[in-house]
């Protein structure tokens, strides 16, 4: 894990959103794969700038089958998953740490930031207040008699 104090030389703003990030609960690092990271990359607009720049995670690297091809490209994160760190080192890639970031970019220049869905939980879709707030119900069982008449069936009565 990276040491707090490397931000005390450098009066970086990046340093401190890396710090705040590190400091975060579980929660807020959530994952992000592969297929994520290739897509800021793929763009046809901004594509071309990130050439050669390292993509930093504040949280594992995943692996995604549904990506096909893995660009070379260098990948910071706290975690990577086996498959994904494969992919990345057969493609030519590089997984590395906090700390060799730390050493490669001190005051992170040519260090792109991502962030995984922090609201892709499923805990998430229980959350909310009131009616018309579509919020998923906690139910015991998902049966034929278990919340499933007025108010979730536009044929009984009214959908909400």
């Amino acid at each position: 894990m990276t040491d707090p104090l490397l931000i005390l030389g450098t009066d970086s703003k990046f340093n401190n959103t890396i710090l705040r990030r590190l400091m975060s609960s579980r929660i807020n690092k959530p994952p992000l794969s592969l297929s994520k990271i290739v897509g800021v990359t793929a763009n046809k607009v901004s594509g071309p700038a990130l050439e050669g720049k390292i993509r930093a995670v504040v949280g594992p690297v995943t692996d995604d089958n549904r990506l096909y091809e893995v660009p070379k490209m260098t990948i910071c994160a706290l975690r990577f998953t086996a498959t994904a760190r494969a992919r990345i080192e057969k493609a030519g890639g590089e997984c590395i740490t906090f700390d060799q970031l730390a050493m490669r970019a001190p005051t992170g220049s040519n260090v792109i930031l991502l962030r995984g869905p922090k609201n892709a939980r499923e805990a998430v879709k229980h959350f909310g207040f009131g009616p018309h707030t579509d919020k998923k119900p906690r139910i015991e069982s998902k049966g034929r008699k278990f919340e499933r008449a007025r108010g979730r069936r536009r044929s009984r009565g009214f959908k909400v």
